[in-house]
């Protein structure tokens, strides 16, 4: 029972195009150093740094995106690769990416936001997005419109907690967050009702 039930969630993740949790996901990097990621970027017509590429492939969506390059946010690093050659990209110090694909029928797990391979249900929608930390902070407040890819991103301090809230004319919802060393860079989980 324990097998299926393994691989029904690596089926599910794999079917979702997102990244399932791994260890060690905060070491050394995983490929090439920094002019290895220049050059591999430079080969989908992408370049900067770390926030600069998740910017520009978070906006693609299905037949816009590079088919062969994967781009994993992680906590500390952008992971990327094409089969052909591996590298990465540090995060900022002091911010964490969190993509949030809110949805009232379909959803995927996810763990680590794949830029080139996760899609949400709620492509191109007006969406209310404020976050608030546990301290009663606001750190996000603001009309947005989710991403082609159906998921909106935001950076946020690096070691916070808190709620973000979505909201919608199919309905609202929220759910908690933190923005550790190994917590998940992908929110599937926030349901509109």
């Amino acid at each position: 029972m324990r097998r299926l039930t393994i691989a029904a969630a690596v089926i599910a993740l794999v079917l979702g195009g997102c990244a399932a949790t791994s260890s060690g996901q905060e070491g050394a990097p995983t490929g090439a150093s920094s002019a290895g990621a220049t050059a591999l970027l430079a080969r989908y017509g992408l370049s900067g740094d770390a926030v600069a590429v998740v910017d520009q492939l978070e906006k693609l969506g299905g037949s816009d995106r590079p088919r062969e390059l994967k781009a994993s946010v992680r906590p500390g690093e952008l992971q990327l690769s094409d089969g052909d050659a591996k590298a990465s990209l540090p995060m900022p110090a002091d911010r964490f990416y969190l993509s949030v694909a809110p949805y009232t029928k379909d959803t995927h797990e996810c763990y680590f936001h794949s830029l080139t391979t996760c899609q949400g249900e709620m492509s191109k929608r007006s969406v209310h997005l404020r976050i608030v930390d546990t301290g009663g902070r606001v750190l996000v407040d603001r009309e947005t419109t989710t991403n082609a890819n159906g998921f909106v991103g935001t950076w946020l301090p690096r070691g916070s907690s808190g709620t973000v809230e979505i909201t919608t004319p199919e309905g609202s919802g929220a759910q908690p967050f933190t923005t550790g060393a190994e917590d998940p860079t992908c929110m599937t989980t926030l349901r509109l009702a």
